[in-house]
């Protein structure tokens, strides 16, 4: 069954299906938002929220509710939607589930520039330029070392996959040498950084991600387009008259943007960006574009990686930890389906 929206001129038809499942998912990150603002010590959660957006509270109260649980919240919710987006955006393009910016390089590109900027200025003041310099930079490098000129799409999916796989191990023992370089505080603190955590974010960070994401909606919304072909033939999509090879370049470039911009106020969150795609599409029951539903699955999979991180007593334990656990079976999952296709 179908719903056809209809704004003026423009028309939207959604499956029953997809409209469920985002309603679904909309329901799980609100409820998850919630819960993650009454956990903590302190005796204060999300029904004390407008109170405090009043200023009907006590000063501690307030700081303790608005300073740090609901940043660290939205800085969750935007980080996991703009790395869903960007596994998503990078899996349609290559026609391929093992393709996502923490698995081609992407990430620790962006990683290695954050940590570079705090080893020169002491803070992470100017970490979101250098993570955008240092993810655009890698990604210049693999695009150029996977290029084909013997193919008129340019792009060589499988090369990339494998070249980005190179690109990221060389990048995080890259990191490592930058850590060893500095003193023992500032190299535990990067550590924890490198792993992926939400600690002590402010609203700051919030509205960095939030007016990121923002900023590049409309550019998503185009995108639904050129993907919905890009996960046909080269040849067929072609056929529609689109060149392939300066749009990959474009899809490249607001892919890698959207991980710089969630790696600069979470760091490099593990798997994050890879999961959400696939866990979309199967609860979407589709082989098309889900940008939507990745970057719902992505801000639960965060949220909630990072709610599991803040339930472990007497330690703080980064969310990084968690994403690892509930990505590498999806991991080892995706090869096994992979090879049974005759895909690897």
């Amino acid at each position: 069954m179908t719903y056809t929206l209809r704004i003026g001129t423009l028309s939207l038809q959604l499956a029953r299906r997809n409209l469920l499942v985002g309603l679904g998912l909309m329901l799980l990150v609100l409820t998850g938002g919630l819960a993650a603002l009454h956990m903590g010590s302190f005796p204060v959660g999300a029904a004390d929220l407008w109170t405090a957006l009043r200023g009907d509270m006590e000063d501690i109260t307030r700081m303790i509710l608005l300073d740090h649980r609901l940043p660290r919240v939205l800085v969750a919710v935007g980080a996991g939607a703009a790395f869903g987006l960007s596994g998503a955006i990078f899996q349609s393009m290559l026609r391929n589930p093992m393709a996502s910016p923490d698995v081609i390089g992407f990430n620790a590109g962006a990683s290695c520039g954050a940590v570079l900027a705090i080893l020169l200025f002491g803070s992470v003041r100017f970490v979101l330029p250098w993570a955008l310099t240092g993810g655009l930079l890698t990604a210049a490098l693999v695009l150029v070392l996977a290029w084909d000129r013997r193919r008129c799409t340019g792009l060589d999916p499988y090369r990339l996959i494998l070249v980005g796989i190179g690109a990221s191990l060389t990048l995080g023992a890259t990191s490592d040498l930058l850590m060893s370089m500095t003193d023992e505080q500032r190299a535990a603190d990067m550590a924890q950084w490198l792993t992926g955590t939400l600690n002590a974010r402010n609203l700051t960070d919030a509205a960095l991600i939030w007016g990121g994401l923002l900023l590049l909606t409309p550019v998503l919304l185009w995108l639904q387009f050129p993907l919905s072909r890009l996960t046909m033939n080269d040849d067929i999509v072609q056929g529609f008259g689109l060149r392939l090879a300066g749009l990959r370049l474009v899809i490249t470039c607001i892919g890698v943007l959207l991980a710089a911009l969630a790696v600069s106020v979470a760091g490099p969150l593990p798997f994050v960006a890879f999961v959400a795609g696939p866990v979309a599409r199967r609860l979407l029951g589709t082989g098309a574009p889900v940008l939507a539903a990745a970057a719902l699955v992505g801000a639960l999979v965060t949220l909630g990686a990072d709610t599991a991180a803040r339930l472990v007593p007497v330690v703080q334990l980064p969310a990084g930890v968690f994403t690892a656990v509930i990505g590498a079976p999806v991991l080892m999952w995706l090869l096994v389906a992979q090879f049974r296709k005759g895909a690897l």
